[in-house]
């Protein structure tokens, strides 16, 4: 079974500092065509944003250019979600209220995150719709 996910930025950028591990593995399933990710304006800005950072292209060991090629490519197998219904489900952090609203505009089944304390805890429930660690969605799997 193909899975639509929505990958949170902090496993893109594990997946681009580390050389193996979960969160590789899952940007790996979504470049095979074994997970279908969404990506919305706001997660593509969030993800060119935040790989871009001195801070991540110091810890990693891929070059900008390299970067750049796995972010295309990945952007390159990612379906589009235009948001039309902001849900507000009033998380901790109100910067992430847009991976739900995007999951739940692609209907999406997993958002996969490294940051599960910041997304579990909303006022708004939806079933539907599970958040889970790399290592939770490959286990499953």
């Amino acid at each position: 079974m193909v899975y639509t996910v929505v990958v949170d930025t902090s496993v893109i950028i594990s997946a681009l500092i580390g050389s193996r591990g979960p969160s590789r593995e899952i940007l790996r399933k979504c470049l095979q065509g074994k997970c279908n990710p969404l990506i919305s304006n706001t997660l593509f800005s969030e993800y060119e944003d935040v790989s871009q950072r001195k801070k991540v292209l110091n810890l990693c060991p891929l070059t900008n250019d390299d970067i750049r090629e796995l972010c295309n490519a990945l952007y390159s197998v990612c379906r589009w979600v235009p948001i039309y219904y902001l849900w507000r489900p009033n998380l901790i952090d109100e910067g992430d209220n847009f991976l739900i609203e995007l999951a739940l505009a692609g209907n999406a089944t997993h958002i996969i995150t490294n940051n599960i304390g910041d997304l579990k805890n909303s006022e708004l429930k939806f079933p539907g719709l599970r958040i889970v660690t790399p290592e939770e969605f490959l286990k499953d799997k």
